[in-house]
Parts: structure tokens; sequence; C-alpha cells
């Protein structure tokens, strides 16, 4: 009866941050959070998009290497 379960714990720990960090601040953080993952994702396909514009080029160079030998 004294003791506090893990859920009043988890609902004392909410209406601290509501009330301290403000209401404001947790969507901004879910905001940032999604930009980085976004701008991660969009550098998965910058780069896999450089890899296939490089390999034309490597096939020539090889073709290029071959005839000199």
């Amino acid at each position: 009866m004294g003791s506090f379960s893990i859920w009043h714990w988890l609902i004392v720990l909410a209406v601290v941050l509501l009330l301290f960090g403000g209401a404001g601040k947790i969507p901004r953080l879910m905001k940032d959070m999604g930009q980085g993952i976004n701008a991660f994702k969009k550098g998965l396909k910058d780069s896999e998009k450089d890899r296939a514009s490089d390999e034309p080029e490597r096939a020539i160079e090889a073709e290029k290497d071959k005839a000199a030998s």
C-alpha cells in the first residue's frame, strides 16, 4: 500500500516532463528526430546513385588498362 507501482512513476514522470520541459519541447524533439531519419535515408539513396554512376567509369578505366597492357 505504501509503495508505488511502475505505472504511478510513469505518470509522475510524464507530468514532471510536461511541467518543467514544456509542452512544445517534446514535439520539437520528435520533429528533429524525424528530420534526422529522413536526412539519413536521403544520404543512403544518394550514395547508391553515386555508386551506380561510378560503375560505367570504372568499366571504361578497366578496359583502358587492359588495352595498355
